[in-house]
């Protein structure tokens, strides 16, 4: 039964009409290039053809795809390349928001909150050419090296090197756009509570510990849980302008492959197989690790 004064989802949609209507053309968006492009998964399970009717083939390209032999090692470079960006970079952006707090709002903080928000704008493109040339022969980079008395080795044909090249950038262009959400929840805390911690004589360790990683808690958890689900997507604009022929066989990943064979190959049943193989494992991944984090936090992402 229905309380007295509980607003109807209808009823705030009215309230809060404006506010909906600015969501619009993000919802729009999905809708078109995320929902609709759903039915064109079928196209995994049919032969495709330019002319004439799709054939269907049921799990053909599925078993083409796990009998491939390069298969299992793209799969083994997505998981490597992903889970060090979900897992090892995740507790940067809540550090560097801390940080930012702890400097507070002066002239200085602003100038690396500015500073650090910059290369979130920035084209993998532009990004790949700065580490690139910062790495290259005469760069940044050597000139470093011979200042240590190092010999200098292209870095960028290496492959014990590219997956940390790989790690350091991505840092680079996230860590300041992603503490943007964990320093809002920290904005977000109450005066009052830092008044009573400081008269219980607390100080900034036991203020942080007791009070701000609380508040970070759901952000944070929800935040994984959302990463996890792209887990299977290591970052194809990253990948394709960092990779050469020297290093390819170290960060191919689906998503590279998946592009070879369906826009360059023109293999398009098979790409798409790869690409839902892709997406359900991602889909299951989110909601197994929502249901662990209910029954262990009493938090999800819904």
């Amino acid at each position: 039964m229905k309380k007295k004064n509980q607003v109807t989802t209808w009823q705030r949609v009215k309230r809060y009409k404006w506010i909906y209507l600015m969501l619009m053309p993000a919802l729009l968006y999905f809708v078109i290039f995320r929902v609709t492009a759903i039915i064109g998964m079928k196209l995994a399970f049919y032969d495709y053809k330019i002319v004439g009717e799709n054939t269907f083939v049921g799990l053909k390209y599925f078993k083409m795809l796990f009998e491939t032999p390069a298969f299992w090692n793209i799969m083994k470079n997505t998981l490597l390349i992903s889970s060090i960006k979900i897992f090892l970079l995740f507790p940067f952006p809540v550090i560097f928001a801390l940080l930012l707090n702890e400097v507070g709002r002066t002239r200085f903080g602003k100038f690396v909150q500015v500073v650090s928000y910059m290369p979130h704008f920035l084209s993998w493109v532009i990004i790949a050419g700065i580490w690139i040339d910062a790495f290259s022969q005469g760069g940044i980079v050597t000139g470093i090296m011979r200042a240590f008395g190092m010999e200098y080795k292209n870095l960028m044909v290496s492959k014990s090197a590219i997956i940390p090249i790989l790690t350091g950038s991505e840092m680079w262009r996230s860590i300041g756009w992603d503490s943007i959400i964990y320093l809002s929840a920290i904005l977000g805390i109450s005066k009052e509570l830092y008044d009573a911690a400081a008269i219980d004589g607390a100080g900034r360790w036991k203020t942080a510990k007791h009070i701000i990683l609380p508040a970070l808690a759901i952000p944070m958890v929800t935040v994984l849980i959302l990463n996890v689900g792209f887990i299977m997507s290591a970052g194809l604009d990253q990948i394709l302008n960092f990779s050469n022929d020297a290093v390819l066989s170290r960060i191919d990943i689906i998503d590279t492959y998946v592009y070879r064979i369906g826009l360059v190959n023109t293999q398009y049943s098979f790409a798409t197989a790869a690409s839902l193989f892709k997406g359900v494992i991602g889909t299951t991944l989110v909601l197994i690790t929502h249901f662990i984090s209910k029954k262990l936090t009493g938090t999800g992402a819904w």
